[in-house]
């Protein structure tokens, strides 16, 4: 299993980022995504997550209203589209899978991604 992440960068206060994560040696339909994030010297957050169908959808409250998760299931993609960012945005921003709901919703999934970096200045 392999998931690839893209898309972080440096950006300002205010500005966009959309992230991407390519799934491979998986049956990615099956499996819920997330996007979890860690900032230097912080513990894991789940950000954002998404059901295998893409019906349910949730959001931690710092994300809830500037990203937005989606996913399609026909490229193996799931992405996380970021506006309004903020410097406490500032983190590694991974891509987690994993078909249990009741795990993918911590940050305890059983797949992840390498990571990309995400700076916002101020």
């Amino acid at each position: 299993v392999q998931l690839v992440e893209s898309g972080g960068g440096l950006v300002q206060s205010g500005g966009s980022l959309r992230l991407s994560c390519t799934a491979s040696g998986l049956t990615f339909s099956r499996y819920h995504m997330a996007w979890i994030r860690q900032a230097p010297g912080k513990g894991r957050e789940l950000v954002a997550v998404i059901s295998w169908s893409g019906t349910v959808i949730d959001y931690a409250d710092s994300a809830k209203g500037r990203f937005t998760i989606s996913r399609d299931n026909a490229k193996n993609t799931v992405t996380l589209q970021m506006n309004s960012l903020k410097p406490e945005d500032t983190a590694v921003y991974y891509c987690a899978a994993d078909e249990n709901w009741a795990v993918i919703t911590t940050p305890e999934a059983n797949y992840w991604g390498q990571g990309t970096q995400v700076t916002v200045s101020s």
